[in-house]
């Protein structure tokens, strides 16, 4: 028997067939457009994300030879993808990165509602969840509201086009409306915000039995799949990619070289400290959690940055990043380039970036090498906010195809840095979710032991080690005293009232 598993990133639909063995066998991948209609506005085609997808699953199919025992998705999380009472949508989904809500949630930091939520959920809201969309539209857009029966994610959105089951999974319940220690719903966080009106819109929480539907005679005839073939919905793409890389234990840590970096650990604990910081999302295992670290920039940084230096794609931007020296001579780099700001290891809708230090004795790979450094610094600093400190760091996600730069994460970071086997880990947490939902393995222990495959390590360097701490001590200043400008180019920008 075989599967077949779809990780829907915000700018990469992939899709995997595994093998009877539970190999990688068929890998095909569709881009995803991403829409960006106004200054701060980050959205998708709802049906242009199903199509994608279901163009990757054909295309895995056909590749495929046997029967299908399961399929199984992970996605982009948070957003606000809406659907009116028939499951069509009623208008293009709100994505996790967009910034449009970002006067709402200043607003809520203002009057101090943030810490509370944190207190409950252990997560800190930003412009691009749920609960700050909402309450947006409310203001801005409220026919549309009126239409909207539920409020989805993306991971939902396709599990309702599979099997027509209408559920919020588990990780993506948990921020911004789910009490972590009882995994219901909050009714008091509601409250908070002032979005006891919202109520209505939230569908069931899916864990356990409920990740697990039939996939209906429509989509199946579409798919050339049986229909009835369970769907698993997994946990969304930061917990199911932290699965992936073999982090189900607690201490265990990964981070995510995507369009987000996701700096994340494993916990049972539940008590979520005095700063808020980060998220804290179910791993889709039971008693287990994720603390969080997703920042609002990732690897786009590096994709700028080639455009910027005339390159044609970010291996041969750290490739001319290593011609320089460690520090990049005293030029550093600030790479918070979301035009929604930044999320952790702290919040604010206006942060930007910086490049700092430059002379005329600057040269195109030093500039190189403070973009990687300043990016990978934020791995560094979202894992000291954690209080964290990993023995070993998964890396995966597209930039953890640069062995160069994996070298780079496990000097600056100080630990020994692995990368799996698997072409696409998100989608192997999936599969591994998919055989602990379908009864096909036990435990998460034993599925990952047998599924989940080291392919190389990068050791440290101890001297290059301590000259990165000293540099994150710089950085961190550095951010800070860049704050302090950030409201004022908001003004400038004419962002006063978003």
């Amino acid at each position: 028997m075989t599967a077949i598993c779809v990780d829907a990133g915000t700018t990469m639909i992939k899709a995997v067939g595994y093998d009877e063995k539970g190999r990688e066998a068929v890998v095909v991948r569709e881009p995803a457009l991403v829409q960006r209609p106004r200054s701060g506005w980050v959205e998708q085609d709802m049906g242009q994300v199903r199509d994608a997808v279901f163009r990757a699953i054909r295309a895995v199919r056909i590749q495929l030879p046997g029967d299908v025992d399961f399929l199984a998705l992970t996605a982009q999380g948070d957003g606000c993808w809406l659907v009116d009472a028939a499951g069509a949508p009623t208008g293009p989904a709100v994505l996790w990165n967009d910034g449009r809500a970002a006067s709402v949630v200043r607003g809520w930091a203002e009057a101090g509602l943030l810490p509370e939520a944190f207190r409950r959920n252990g997560s800190v809201t930003f412009p691009g969840l749920p609960n700050a969309i909402l309450s947006w539209l409310h203001t801005h857009d409220p026919d549309r509201l009126a239409r909207s029966a539920a409020v989805l994610t993306c991971g939902g959105w396709l599990f309702a086009q599979l099997t027509g089951a209408v559920v919020m999974e588990e990780s993506d319940a948990s921020a911004p409306f789910v009490e972590l220690r009882t995994g219901r719903y909050d009714r008091g966080l509601l409250d908070l915000f002032d979005l006891a009106w919202a109520e209505r819109l939230l569908p069931p929480v899916a864990r356990g039995a409920r990740r697990v539907a039939p996939l209906r005679a429509d989509a199946a005839a579409d798919l050339g799949v049986p229909a009835g073939t369970p769907v698993v919905v997994a946990p969304y793409d930061i917990a199911a990619t932290a699965i992936g890389a073999g982090a189900v234990r607690p201490g265990q840590a990964c981070s995510i070289l995507g369009t987000t970096l996701c700096t994340e650990v494993v916990t049972d604990d539940v008590s979520f400290g005095a700063e808020p910081l980060g998220a804290t999302v179910a791993l889709g295992v039971p008693g287990r959690h994720l603390r969080a670290m997703p920042t609002l920039t990732g690897t786009e940084v590096l994709t700028w940055a080639c455009g910027l230096l005339g390159l044609d794609r970010p291996g041969e931007l750290i490739d001319l990043a290593g011609q320089a020296p460690v520090g990049a001579d005293g030029l550093m780099f600030l790479p918070y380039l979301s035009p929604a700001g930044e999320r952790v290891p702290f919040v604010d809708p206006h942060a930007r970036g910086m490049l700092f230090g430059l002379s005329v004795e600057h040269g195109r790979a030093h500039i190189a090498r403070a973009i990687v450094e300043g990016l990978t610094l934020v791995i560094r600093d979202c894992l000291a906010a954690s209080q964290v400190t990993p023995t070993e760091l998964g890396v995966c996600g597209g930039g953890a195809a640069n062995g160069a730069w994996s070298q780079l994460i496990a000097d600056l970071v100080g630990v020994p840095v692995r990368r799996t086997a698997d072409a696409e880990v998100g989608a192997r947490g999936a599969f591994v979710v998919g055989k602990l939902a379908t009864g096909a393995a036990a435990t998460v222990e034993e599925a990952v032991a047998a599924h989940v495959l080291v392919r190389d390590s990068f050791a440290p360097d101890p001297v290059r080690t301590r000259r990165y701490a000293d540099l994150l001590e710089e950085f961190v200043r550095l951010r800070r005293q860049a704050a302090t400008m950030w409201p004022r180019l908001a003004a400038l920008r004419g962002e006063g009232d978003r």
